[in-house]
């Protein structure tokens, strides 16, 4: 891949591991609403999403540091970069909720980890996830595994992205009732089709 206009958003890559079909609404189709936890997540981020430079004793933190990849196909923005005085990067990721179960928010923080690789050189072993429920930092490290799983998460998003294919609904419980665009979505309503597409046919044959 050689253009950035190419490239997925990063955030995506989190979006598609928690739902494909959320992930299709909301970069295929364009379609966003907001809920509680989506409000409480854009609070937790309002510090960080101003940018800007902190130095403390041994650290400098940057914040919202625009970041790319074209081995990955993706490119976003991390929320906090720390520098430590030996040259070792720290990418921090913050969370509305609490640590989940599936590893969408491994895979965020791994790419960004690999983006910042491929940008600058170096190898940047660990990352932390920080967690507004309980205010603590998870420490992510970078292992081969979630190295792969990361890569063929991106691989797959950007298919589905070119090819322009929004899944079926899958319905389960706890993701759905969680999730902002449950009412859009409607998940115990299985069709085929996208809800933009749905939306015109029903136009159309009216």
């Amino acid at each position: 891949m050689d253009s950035e206009e190419e490239l997925a958003p990063l955030s995506a890559l989190q979006h598609f591991l928690y739902c494909p079909r959320q992930c299709a609404l909301i970069h295929n189709e364009q379609i966003w609403a907001e809920n509680k936890y989506t409000a409480e997540g854009r609070l937790l981020h309002e510090r960080v999403d101003a940018g800007g430079r902190e130095s403390r004793d041994s650290l400098t933190v940057e914040r919202r540091v625009l970041i790319r990849s074209f081995e990955l196909g993706v490119s976003g923005i991390a929320d906090v970069v720390e520098i430590h005085d030996s040259g070792r990067l720290f990418p921090v990721e913050y969370k509305r909720g609490r640590p989940k179960a599936h590893q969408a928010d491994e895979v965020q923080l791994c790419a960004q980890a690999m983006c910042l690789e491929e940008m600058l050189g170096g190898d940047i072993p660990e990352g932390a996830l920080f967690y507004g429920k309980n205010r603590r930092r998870k420490k992510v490290v970078f292992d081969a595994g979630l190295r792969e799983l990361t890569k063929r998460t991106a691989t797959e998003l950007r298919q589905m992205l070119i090819e322009r294919v929004t899944p079926p609904p899958e319905y389960a419980e706890g993701k759905c009732n969680a999730c902002s665009l449950k009412d859009i979505c409607q998940p115990l309503r299985p069709r085929g089709k996208g809800v933009v597409n749905r939306l015109l046919s029903v136009a159309i044959e009216g």
